[in-house]
């Protein structure tokens, strides 16, 4: 998906290489890692966006049935950057949010990035970086703007200046994506989670029209990126909007999209 991801930067043992990682070990290394993170990061003062963070995450948290460690973080950042690491730990930079427009939009953004965590599509890539030895592993990615790392923003610098459990990142680092099926398959499902949560999921297609006018024009031509186009994003979410109207029907509590980013 294009909301760019971190690069999860962690480091494991080789005990475990022969049966692969377990859901725990990797929220375990995920824990660390975004501690590391979190304490290298300007954390912002927002006090309206925090609180609109706060609310949607712990709705689109709820409404995924996972059971895990939720915790997130505003950056204070110009990167139009949002994810989540496996196991729910999830942060998203303040330069995204006047791109977003309104509460549902970004509650699109959550869900889709909380999709990858409860999907697993970071493990495949985890488990084959431990069966070749290789101490750090990059997993739980997905870019915003183009389809592409941007190894010149303030993400990459700070991944670099990690240290501790986040040192290694041997595995491509800033270059491995998820495949064009995991980005759908997080599209869909997190349409859902923000149905399920109270807010109109057709606010999922117009976020991308809010995204290629940011990006400018400058994204790749599908075939050239793990990413679905714009076009055929909104196709797909078109196609999946009945479903997910219907699961916004019965949402205990109904958002629309909720408020403004101002």
């Amino acid at each position: 998906m294009r909301f760019l991801s971190l690069l999860l930067l962690l480091t494991v043992g080789c005990a475990s290489v022969s049966k692969g990682p377990t859901d725990a070990e990797i929220n375990a290394e995920a824990v660390k890692a975004y501690q590391e993170v979190k304490a290298k990061s300007k954390l912002s003062t927002n006090a309206e966006w925090k609180a609109m963070l706060d609310r949607v995450a712990t709705r689109i948290a709820k409404s995924s049935g996972e059971n895990f460690q939720w915790e997130w973080m505003l950056i204070e950042s110009p990167e139009v950057n949002a994810w989540c690491m496996p196991g729910g730990k999830m942060a998203v930079y303040t330069g995204i949010m006047p791109v977003l427009k309104t509460e549902g939009a970004l509650a699109a953004v959550l869900g889709h990035e909380v999709a990858h965590a409860t999907r697993r599509h970071g493990k495949t890539q985890y488990a084959r970086a431990m069966k070749q030895n290789v101490a750090g592993i990059a997993i739980g990615l997905a870019t915003v703007v183009g389809g592409q790392i941007f190894c010149k923003t303030n993400t990459c610098k700070q991944l670099t200046g990690l240290g501790g459990a986040a040192a290694g990142f041997a595995l491509q680092f800033f270059n491995m994506k998820f495949s064009r099926a995991d980005e759908s398959d997080a599209d869909h499902y997190g349409q859902q989670y923000m149905a399920r949560a109270g807010y109109e999921p057709s606010e999922a297609m117009t976020l991308w029209d809010r995204m290629s006018a940011a990006n400018k024009g400058s994204a790749p031509p599908e075939f050239m990126s793990t990413h679905p186009s714009d076009a055929n994003r909104k196709a797909a979410l078109r196609q999946w909007l009945p479903k997910a109207e219907e699961l916004y029907s019965e949402a205990p509590q109904k958002f629309g999209t909720g408020e403004s980013i101002n």
